[in-house]
């Protein structure tokens, strides 16, 4: 039997995983801004710029917190929680 899930269907915890994937890379970006004028031997970036370098740490616990989520829904699932996965005798 197919499962019943569409392939466009959001999922529990997708929307979590791709925010975290968005803060991530914007803490990358912001964490490339502020090393770059260490290497070039420009005037260092305030201080507040090394804070916006901890946004790849927050989004990394984003993405996991929507990873976490969506095993929990696929476990409820298949213990027959919904009801959908368990046919029907």
């Amino acid at each position: 039997m197919r499962d019943k899930t569409q392939t466009n269907s959001a999922a529990a915890g997708d929307g979590l995983i791709r925010a975290g994937a968005i803060v991530f890379f914007v803490g990358a970006a912001a964490t490339l801004v502020t090393v770059a004028p260490l290497f070039l031997g420009a005037r260092p970036f305030p201080t507040y710029m090394f804070g916006l370098s901890m946004l790849m740490g927050v989004g990394f616990l984003i993405a996991g917190a929507g990873v976490l989520r969506s095993i929990a829904a696929q476990r409820r699932q298949a213990r027959g929680g919904t009801g959908s996965a368990t046919p029907s005798r």
